[in-house]
């Protein structure tokens, strides 16, 4: 089998149906609660940051791929609980594998021997659905939680510092079924049949030494990590994410992402990966008076020009005050809160809007699956706290929790996280 150069299309002589069909067939392609990603030259320079199917990311690097790539449209992530029967020796097995089938999945390549070709009298490599659809951006991150560093596997002397459970916020309603895991896949593509294929698949090679302990589905990305990409919009219907993280910003991810000198050799370059799902109560939202949305987002609900400027990239002036000394962006507005300026660090955001459906009330079981990566957990927790007296708190609850260290990438021949098991 020949495969192409890292992040370019492959050709399609001598590899799966899947990416021939995929390079023949593939066309051009056409607010988070928390402030403040970048691409690095390791990522393929044919990747354009408006979702061409045709992009290829490469797994291998010197950083996993999905954290500083330009955010795609969808998102499946899921957190798994290793079984009661893995070992060590099962758990490498899994990474080993895992990283294979990553690095041929966001390449456009079927797993293993792929769905048609195999041996017919045993089950296919691959599942088949992504059969005939393109690369279309496929990133997958792999995360390590605070409880595969119990004494299950040997690793509880090379637990960092920093990854300790999330402490409990104000107004968190967290439910424990949805929250934590030993171990997390975040893939993103696209297409969301893809990034299905991904968790799917990496799920299926997983059976009997790790099963999913629970999983998101997202799309319309919820914030842009590159100047390249407009301001995404969530279901509250504001632009979101104006002050995140961009990729023309090296030195700030570099401050703020990357972890550096670590107290575990093993996380340098890696980062902390943080999730919370924020449900919305969209109904009650929907009657608020547009002046209102306005003050407490503090925010134009057009432009998404701060309300103290007239275009979006204006820096607010929370000092700006009325004839009756009243803020003009008022105290307890989500912008102010969440501003770099008041909470003092900055984080990357790579959050999705999500529809599970509507509850027993007839209401759309919908909200925010939001996603950040910082170099410490910190960072997320001290924007947190600063929100405490968000006026947005009355329309959100965080239902979900969980923090994750996500290591450096890993050279080709090699797997993520091996250097943990040194």
């Amino acid at each position: 089998m020949t495969t192409s150069a890292p992040g370019e299309p492959s050709s399609p002589d001598g590899i799966s149906r899947r990416a021939a069909l995929g390079i023949l067939g593939a066309g051009t392609a056409g607010a988070g609660f928390a402030a403040g990603a970048a691409t690095t030259a390791s990522l393929a320079q044919s990747a354009s940051t408006d979702g061409d199917p045709r992009d290829a990311y490469p797994f291998y690097g010197e950083h996993q791929a999905g954290i500083t790539t330009p955010v795609q449209d969808r998102l499946h992530f899921a957190a798994f609980d290793l079984t009661s029967t893995a070992d060590r020796d099962g758990l490498i097995q899994l990474l080993k594998d895992w990283t294979d089938a990553a690095a041929a999945m966001t390449q456009g390549r079927d797993v293993g021997r792929g769905a048609v070709d195999g041996n017919p009298l045993l089950p296919p490599d691959d599942t088949g659905e992504a059969v005939g659809l393109p690369p279309s951006g496929l990133t997958i991150t792999i995360g390590f939680g605070p409880s595969l560093f119990d004494d299950r596997f040997g690793l509880a002397d090379r637990k960092p510092a920093d990854l300790e459970p999330l402490p409990l916020f104000a107004f968190d309603l967290l439910q424990e079924p949805i929250s934590g895991g030993d171990l997390c896949v975040q893939a993103c593509a696209h297409d969301p049949q893809v990034a299905v294929h991904a968790i799917r698949n990496l799920t299926r090679i997983a059976f009997g030494t790790a099963r999913i302990r629970w999983s998101q589905l997202g799309f319309g990305r919820t914030s842009s990590t590159s100047t390249g990409q407009a301001t995404a919009r969530n279901l509250f219907g504001f632009k979101d994410g104006t002050a995140n993280l961009k990729s023309e910003e090296p030195a700030a991810v570099d401050e703020f992402v990357w972890v550096g000198d670590a107290d575990q050799e093993w996380m340098t370059g890696g980062t902390y990966l943080v999730t919370r799902k924020i449900v919305m109560t969209i109904e009650n939202w929907d009657r608020v008076q547009l002046a209102e949305q306005e003050d407490i987002v503090g925010r134009s609900k057009g432009e998404g020009a701060p309300l103290t400027g007239s275009a979006e990239f204006d820096e607010p002036d929370f000092d700006l005050g009325t004839t009756d000394g009243t803020k003009v962006i008022p105290v307890d507005a989500h912008v102010r809160l969440a501003h770099p300026t008041t909470t003092g660090t900055r984080i990357l955001r790579r959050g999705y809007n999500f529809v599970d459906g509507s509850n027993e009330l007839g209401q759309l079981a919908a909200g925010l699956f939001f996603i950040s990566m910082q170099r410490s957990p910190e960072q997320f927790s001290a924007v947190q706290r600063s929100l405490a007296t968000d006026a947005l708190n009355e329309y959100i609850r965080h239902v979900s929790s969980a923090v994750f260290a996500v290591p450096p990438g890993a050279s080709d021949g090699s797997y993520v996280g091996a250097p943990l098991f040194d």
